[in-house]
């Protein structure tokens, strides 16, 4: 059975239960992911596989790619991503994996790249609290005090101050697969997974779940 697959995040929505209970779900096409290249401990030190997803057109790869999907005579695929091995799992070059190998009720560990949110202050960046907003104060949303001024006279590093913020990788575990849609390559999973839409997100099989 397939523990690990390629998506794309469609967006969010609800379904409703028998019951009639309301649950949040966001919806992920996912496959179908071709098996490019096989890693065994003999010649890589490792077992993997390498799965390919979204057909990738031939005048958009330049030689080197073409060259690799031709060394394993493989279809060019546009993302690729490698998945290490179980004792005792198998894949074979060009063998397809798809949502259909995936239970319904399983919890899934769903990876992803947050959204990016440019360069932002301290105060939203770490949740800093701010100053006063009386009148004349100086301190409102600034970073404060970030070392002694006459010794050491630097700022240490690992302070926490403005910057980048956001497009992380980012992995949410133990979700819920609430419905496969074989038909459509489609995967509902309980709650929010990282990202906006159109990202690119890996879904597996929760480790914790299974120790």
């Amino acid at each position: 059975m397939a523990k690990t697959i390629l998506g794309k995040k469609i967006g969010m929505t609800q379904i409703f239960t028998e019951e009639g209970a309301m649950i949040p779900v966001t919806v992920i096409e996912a496959g179908p992911n071709t098996v490019i290249q096989l890693k065994t401990k003999e010649t890589d030190g490792y077992d993997a596989a390498q799965i390919g997803f979204v057909d990738l057109k031939e005048s958009r790869a330049n030689k080197p790619i073409k060259g690799h999907f031709a060394k394993w005579e493989a279809p060019l695929k546009k993302y690729l991503a490698e998945i290490r091995l179980a004792d005792g799992e198998a894949y074979e070059t060009g063998q397809e994996i798809t949502v259909a190998d995936f239970e319904e009720g399983k919890k899934l560990d769903v990876t992803g790249t947050s959204k990016g949110k440019g360069t932002q202050g301290n105060i939203k960046r770490h949740g800093h609290h701010r100053g006063p907003m009386s009148h004349g104060s100086k301190h409102k949303r600034l970073a404060g005090a970030l070392a002694a001024g006459t010794y050491p006279s630097r700022v240490f590093k690992g302070n926490d101050g403005p910057g980048r913020m956001g497009r992380d990788t980012v992995t949410i575990q133990n979700v819920e697969l609430v419905k496969v849609v074989p038909e459509r390559n489609l995967m509902l999973v309980k709650g929010a997974v990282p990202g906006g839409r159109g990202g690119i997100v890996r879904v597996r099989y929760a480790v914790k779940a299974e120790q």
